[in-house]
């Protein structure tokens, strides 16, 4: 059996209020996939950045599995079409 390994690398700015991550997949023939997310703190409450940055990465991630989910929608349709 063979083993594969894909990395995802996680970007977070944080910019005023607001915190923007991007989630990167790269498979092992070096395809890439990204997902993006974004928090905005409201002003009125206590600044703790862990929080912005764990939902906008949760957003990141949740685009990322989005977009996973439509190119092996659309593999398995190619292969439909050819069969």
């Amino acid at each position: 059996m063979e083993a594969k390994q894909w990395s995802i690398q996680i970007y977070i700015t944080e910019e005023d209020d607001e915190t923007s991550a991007r989630a990167v997949l790269t498979t092992r023939d070096d395809t890439h996939v990204a997902g993006v997310g974004r928090a905005r703190r409201n002003p009125a409450d206590p600044s703790v950045p862990e929080i912005g940055d764990e939902l906008a990465v949760a957003r990141a991630l949740a685009d990322l599995t989005g977009k996973l989910f439509a190119i092996g929608s659309d593999d398995i349709a190619g292969c439909a079409r050819q069969g």
